[in-house]
């Protein structure tokens, strides 16, 4: 039995355009053409696409997917691997939740008394984001993972526990101003921005370019994206947006 694109497309809710794209691309060919030009599917594209949408869900780029379906051969096998990381991912993320969850209750607990940040326990700031997947987080940028990791070999553990603890406060204050409707370009989001990048360029200069691409990846890096999206859904995109504002009107 085979399916026309258009109810695959509904069954999916994929897109026919983007069907179409996954076969213009090698990554999704139909099981055949129909004389009126129309695009058909069996069983075996249906599994495919699955996989495809499964591992896009945990944040690879279609490149990436594309590997990895060429490497596979077996596909109860390549099922059984995606489960595992649905299951490590959902862990993650729901460690990393509640690590972000106990920061801002402890942080409007604190505005609430009129003190400065402080927190019961700060190792607890840390669950779920430990400076290896901070560094993993960055593998598309092998020169500064290769920096952050020279970097962080010489630092105290107070000092690397500082360094995570205003990534997360960095994080909470853009969901602030999402939340709050603050336009990607308005000025206390570049300031969020800028403080970002010189972080960023104290590791190595980064050109605007660079800077978009970092930018992109709080999307399509499924480590940053799920970091964001634990805080509070379209931080990511919120993030992505600011940064390309920020490349465009500074460091064009």
């Amino acid at each position: 039995m085979d399916w026309p694109i258009s109810e695959v497309a509904r069954m999916s809710g994929v897109t026919a355009r983007t069907l179409r794209h996954y076969d213009e691309t090698g990554l999704l060919p139909p099981a055949r053409i129909g004389a009126n030009g129309y695009r058909y599917y069996e069983e075996h594209q249906l599994l495919l696409l699955q996989q495809i949408l499964v591992l896009r869900a945990l944040g690879l780029g279609l490149p990436a997917i594309g590997r990895i379906l060429a490497a596979q051969v077996d596909e109860v096998a390549a099922l059984r691997d995606h489960h595992r990381r649905l299951l490590a991912e959902r862990d993650r993320l729901d460690a990393l939740a509640d690590t972000v969850s106990r920061t801002i209750a402890e942080l409007e607990q604190s505005r609430k008394d009129g003190d400065p940040m402080t927190v019961n326990r700060p190792e607890n700031l840390f669950e779920g984001i430990r400076p290896t997947q901070y560094e993993e987080s960055l593998r598309d940028f092998p020169e500064l993972a290769e920096e952050a990791r020279r970097r962080t070999s010489a630092m105290s553990e107070a000092e690397i526990e500082a360094g995570q603890r205003e990534r997360t406060a960095q994080m909470i204050r853009l969901a602030e101003l999402l939340a709050a409707g603050t336009p990607a370009d308005a000025d206390p989001v570049q300031a969020e921005i800028d403080a970002q990048y010189r972080a960023v360029s104290e590791l190595r200069a980064v050109t605007a370019e660079e800077y978009r691409t970092i930018g992109r990846s709080c999307v399509e890096n499924e480590h940053w994206r799920a970091a964001y999206e634990a805080i509070t859904p379209g931080l990511a995109a919120y993030q992505r947006d600011a940064i390309d504002t920020y490349a465009t009107t500074r460091l064009t």
